[in-house]
């Protein structure tokens, strides 16, 4: 029995060190150490051994069995040293080699010039105030003094979720949500994307933002209104802007207005980006009509406030003398870059 144990442990020893991965290492195992395994079955067979040699002989099998395992270990250690070694030759790394430059992102132009219209209001004592992108026909256009009927709604192409929801036409809506809220002295702009089915050219989309402002107080006169206007166009365009208002027609405001820049391609000499007429429309603004302020739940005889809408996309034009608005949403990795 020792000379058939000896020549197991052997055996076992060299199938091991010849096992040169885990798969080899483990058929070594199964066939010494499994349940079917050579080792496995002198201990099954100890019943026909006489009693008195039993406890040798199971200390003999015991002994084998402790060598095997032993080396069953030292050669899986063997195994997995050897593997590690591979792979850091294999995955060598070049210390020296100049890396990859990542590409960095950087703002789009419109959350450039969005940044610094907020920080010029901030400036100027405004809040920002945000507000739902679909919302309820009462708030954008009911409360804004614009009824079903009203032909307004036919200009603006809205485009209608519902009989009374909508994607909001303009951020005007939060006119009438701040007021309901709070109660003056109010000083805010609401920045936000706003929807109208516009065909899609130079100046056009259908999907475009805008900068609603509201202050409400007593005294608000259409001079306040005017000065703070041209205030924020020299500091974002710079102070040889010339601007000029226009007579217009607002449903939610009384008198209105609209303000444009000189054309920044041909310097009011008319060009294909003005439509030859020298000048480009920015934003429209006005007094706050007494109605809109009566549903709003202000008393118009103690109060005053003026409006106005700006047009993102039209004033980032400007700022960067850019004369298509679709290459704000056409992702061209050239265009983005430049700034």
């Amino acid at each position: 029995m020792k000379e058939k144990l000896q020549g197991i442990l052997q055996a076992a020893k060299e199938q091991l060190a010849a096992a040169a991965d885990p798969r080899a290492l483990d058929e070594a195992r199964v066939r010494y150490l499994g349940k079917k395994g050579e080792l496995t079955a002198l201990l099954k067979g100890m019943k026909d051994i006489a009693a008195e040699e039993r406890p040798a002989v199971g200390q003999l099998i015991n002994d084998v069995r402790s060598e095997i395992e032993t080396a069953i270990e030292k050669q899986r250690a063997a195994i997995e040293q050897a593997a590690l070694a591979h792979k850091l030759a294999a995955e060598t790394i070049d210390v020296t080699l100049p890396g990859e430059t990542l590409p960095i992102g950087k703002k789009h132009p419109l959350n450039i010039v969005l940044d610094e219209l907020k920080e010029i209001f901030l400036g100027l004592g405004f809040s920002i105030a945000e507000g739902p992108e679909v919302e309820l026909d009462h708030y954008n256009f009911e409360a804004l003094n614009i009824p079903k009927d009203h032909p307004a709604r036919d200009t603006q192409d809205t485009f209608y979720i519902s009989d009374n929801v909508v994607l909001r036409t303009q951020t005007s809506p939060m006119q009438v949500r701040t007021m309901e809220k709070k109660k003056p002295p109010i000083r805010i702009i609401a920045p936000g994307r706003v929807y109208r089915s516009d065909a899609v050219d130079a100046t056009h989309s259908p999907l475009f933002h805008q900068i609603e402002g509201l202050v409400v107080d007593k005294g608000i006169r259409m001079s306040d209104l005017k000065g703070i206007l041209e205030l924020f166009a020299k500091k974002l365009y710079g102070e040889d802007t010339v601007v000029r208002f226009r007579p217009h027609h607002f449903p939610f405001t009384e008198p209105s207005a609209e303000m444009d820049i000189q054309c920044y391609r041909c310097h009011g000499a008319g060009c294909p980006l003005c439509k030859g007429e020298g000048w480009i429309e920015i934003l429209g603004c006005g007094m706050v009509h007494p109605k809109v302020l009566e549903m709003s739940g202000i008393d118009p005889e103690e109060y005053s406030g003026y409006a106005f809408g700006i047009g993102l996309e039209r004033t980032v034009m400007g700022r960067f003398k850019i004369d298509d608005i679709r290459l704000f949403y056409e992702n061209d990795v050239r265009f983005l870059e430049q700034f």
